[in-house]
């Protein structure tokens, strides 16, 4: 055999042996689990869960409620909610809080630690039974200016409602 030829096999059972292992860890991921179907109710009330101190106004412009005004008017104007004023009326609560949470100042990636970004949080509560249906958190990514800042806080929330909307609409 030539020694070209040994060379090929020798590679495609180096490149068998490395894509395997992907292949089998591929096949015993878990299916999706199923989303509640209460994600699929039309009446919803939002809560300010109000924003950790030291955010406003620096480094994000506007106050504790930026992103509950934010939220709302996308909400709105989506249209695939109807918003109502009183929890009384709702289906679900979607309650919105922005936190800045603490962390090491020296951050370590070795050890898996860096300082943490403010953070955007959604949380879907089924309102009769008061149970968490769904959460998602979307950090604030860094910005040196104010525009950028506000800009990426804005990018955040969006995030939160695309996630909101991928997993609350029906599959075919």
């Amino acid at each position: 055999m030539s020694s070209v030829k040994v060379f090929r096999r020798m590679l495609l059972v180096v490149f068998a042996g490395l894509l395997l292992p992907v292949a089998m860890r591929a096949q015993m991921l878990p299916q999706p689990a199923p989303v509640p179907a209460k994600l699929l109710a039309k009446n919803v009330f939002l809560s300010n869960a109000g924003a950790d101190s030291g955010l406003f106004p620096s480094p994000f412009s506007g106050g504790p409620s930026r992103a509950y005004d934010y939220l709302y008017a996308a909400l709105k104007r989506d249209g695939a909610y109807v918003l109502v004023d009183d929890p009384a009326k709702a289906d679900l609560v979607f309650e919105i809080r922005v936190t800045a949470p603490s962390g090491p100042q020296n951050p370590s990636k070795v050890s898996g630690a860096s300082d943490p970004l403010p953070m955007a949080r959604l949380v879907v509560y089924d309102r009769p039974t008061h149970y968490v249906l769904w959460a998602d958190t979307q950090s604030v990514d860094v910005a040196l200016l104010q525009k950028t800042h506000d800009a990426n806080f804005d990018r955040a929330l969006d995030r939160l409602l695309s996630d909101l909307k991928s997993v609350a609409t029906p599959n075919p």
